[in-house]
């Protein structure tokens, strides 16, 4: 063997040893997602961007429906960070509710907001989408970039194929997200890329009363057998 491939192999070995530790590190994280999120039952998962400030419109329109939810008995779950998720977890929180923040460890630190009262942290952003689909029976989104764009799709896609049940999905901010539905229906829809039934997944609504009350009447409460099933099948 030459020295090269000699090196290569430690190289790799190490490499292999260091993949194991993490598949611990990941089950470690799954393992306190699934100990505590099940006492907030039943939560509304509320996304959006991380750049909106306290005096944004949309900032205050996130607190807004997080206090209504509050009081229709749902917990408030977020991405624990700033902008959207601090708004939504503050209304939760000031409003006497649960609310959860579900922090990821970012290059730039992201730091969680103060206002979550349950607070949870992972590194992998697969285990934390799982921890915010899970749990919830309801998703609104509010305008973001692509991080809120990436969560919206992924919630929309597992309704679509029928891997989770059809919870309510409910965009929030008609002038902002005006562009993306006539694209979807003049180019996607129309080149048959998505069925007609697909565009019903998502509801575009602005009035915070009438959010709450779509999920209110729509979300399927899921029964304590389905809390002990998959997310995804």
């Amino acid at each position: 063997m030459s020295e090269e491939d000699r090196l290569n192999q430690y190289v790799l070995n190490g490499l292999h040893a260091r993949e194991c530790w993490r598949l611990f590190r990941i089950i470690a994280e799954f393992v306190d997602g699934f100990e505590v999120l099940p006492h907030y039952y039943p939560a509304v998962t509320l996304f959006g961007s991380t750049r909106v400030k306290p005096d944004h419109p949309y900032y205050q329109k996130a607190e807004e429906v997080a206090r209504l939810l509050v009081k229709e008995g749902f917990s408030v779950l977020t991405g624990g960070g700033p902008g959207i998720m601090e708004a939504a977890n503050k209304g939760a929180a000031e409003a006497g509710g649960n609310s959860i923040g579900l922090n990821i460890k970012l290059p730039m630190e992201q730091q969680p907001n103060p206002y979550s009262n349950v607070k949870l942290e992972f590194r992998y952003f697969f285990v934390r989408k799982v921890m915010m689909v899970k749990y919830a029976v309801a998703f609104v989104c509010f305008p973001g970039g692509f991080g809120t764009m990436d969560e919206l799709f992924e919630a929309v896609t597992l309704v679509q194929t029928h891997k989770i049940r059809p919870v309510p999905v409910v965009i929030v901010g008609s002038d902002y997200w005006a562009g993306l539905f006539e694209w979807l229906k003049k180019r996607v829809l129309e080149e048959g890329m998505i069925s007609p039934e697909d565009m019903d997944i998502v509801q575009l609504l602005d009035d915070p009363t009438e959010i709450v009350r779509f999920i209110k009447d729509r979300a399927i409460l899921k029964t304590e057998h389905y809390l002990r099933q998959k997310v995804w099948g």
